[in-house]
């Protein structure tokens, strides 16, 4: 028939190549396309009682999209996953895939500002309450875990940015007791940390260490099957599902996680020691410090211990604005998991939320400094550090 078509037709109707059986790409092709076709109508009914093994519209599942749910789920120990637009996403899909109007939620004051946020102000209007307590005080939190109406936790480890580290063993086993489900963020210490507690759902923001350029964003829950079909109907009728170009740059970047997160782990452990040993600084938060008050747990918790350090200067604000802003290599950046090392004043991006009380509890200053650390030389990083320390704290 393409010999009779005209030329415009041809345009749309071109020939394809199709790679006989033997012969196949060594790296995965992207399928951009929004549309599958099927042979007959009755093959493509078939597809619509099957999830990820064939595909009739990428909303719903892509192959490109569909491999990296794989690949991150294996990484975690787990199932399955689903991958969306964004860290937060996962968060809301996590979520509302699980609650409904009279349900509570209990998360920590040291959660994730965008996470405390969605919970004390948006999920509000759909009927769901939500109870904020310290992660350093215990005893309220298994009282509040016994309570009918709390149906999940959500907690992260180590939190953001004091770097704080929660018991996950002892939170999970009280969760459990009382049917409680547990989503746990898992994006900072990573995807190969925090498999084996029996955690209900993870997420992770893939714009940070998994993606691992800046370049792109992406969110993934990661879970049974059995939990990922429950909440599989809503990402799709949400429409926050993953592109397959951002899937295939995640997928890029995740060949060279475990070389980067050794290298953003060994930068960070070299600046913390650093920074414990200079007289400007009063406290140096990393849990890969063996004074470091959650060390013990992290050892036992994790198999690294990430790369992000949290301190605070012995100065007020505006020294410690003047600090940041003297840095050279350091960006002056939120985020974290990119090659380039990053500076952010803690008190001005993690306390908008906060009352006194609890800027109190959260152990914020208003000194307080969080560092990411990225990919470059560890001694030119601390030549930087130390050039800002003496042009600030010696005039």
């Amino acid at each position: 028939m393409s010999n009779f078509m005209k030329k415009n037709t041809k345009l749309i109707h071109q020939k394809r190549i199709e790679l006989l059986n033997e012969n196949k790409s060594l790296i995965s092709p992207i399928y951009q396309s929004v549309k599958f076709s099927f042979p007959s109508i009755e093959e493509g009914l078939k597809a619509e009682d099957t999830y990820g093994n064939q595909f009739e519209y990428s909303r719903v599942s892509n192959p490109t999209v569909r491999e990296l749910e794989l690949m991150l789920a294996d990484l975690q120990d787990k199932e399955d996953s689903i991958c969306v637009s964004s860290g937060m996403a996962s968060i809301w899909l996590s979520m509302l895939g699980n609650l409904k109007s009279g349900d509570c939620v209990l998360y920590f004051l040291e959660s994730y500002q965008p996470t405390r946020v969605m919970l004390k102000k948006f999920l509000r209007n759909f009927g769901i309450e939500s109870i904020a307590l310290s992660i350093r005080d215990f005893d309220s939190i298994k009282n509040t875990l016994s309570r009918k109406e709390v149906k999940m936790l959500i907690f992260e480890s180590p939190t953001n940015p004091m770097l704080q580290i929660p018991d996950i063993e002892k939170l999970v086993f009280l969760a459990k007791e009382n049917s409680v489900i547990t989503i746990m963020d898992n994006t900072w210490a990573g995807l190969h940390n925090h498999g084996q507690f029996g955690i209900d759902y993870f997420i992770h923001s893939l714009t940070k260490y998994a993606s691992g350029h800046g370049d792109v964003m992406g969110g993934a829950v990661i879970s049974s099957s059995k939990n990922i079909k429950k909440i599989k109907p809503l990402a799709v009728n949400m429409g926050s599902i993953l592109d397959p170009a951002t899937a295939y740059l995640i997928m890029r970047g995740l060949k060279t996680y475990h070389l980067r997160v050794d290298r953003h782990e060994t930068n960070a452990f070299k600046i913390a020691n650093f920074l414990k040993n200079r007289s400007e600084v009063k406290k140096v938060f990393y849990p890969g410090l063996e004074d470091d008050d959650g060390y013990n747990l992290a050892k036992k918790q994790m198999k690294s211990y990430g790369g992000v350090v949290t301190f605070h200067l012995d100065c007020n604000k505006d020294k410690a604005w003047n600090f940041i802003n003297s840095l050279k290599l350091f960006t002056t950046a939120s985020s974290l998991g990119s090659p380039e090392s990053l500076v952010i004043p803690a008190h001005l991006f993690f306390t908008k939320d906060f009352n006194k009380k609890e800027i109190s509890l959260s152990g914020i200053q208003d000194s307080t400094i969080r560092l990411s650390l990225g990919l470059e030389d560890i001694d030119d990083l601390i030549f930087d550090l130390s050039e800002a320390f003496d042009r600030i704290f010696k005039l």
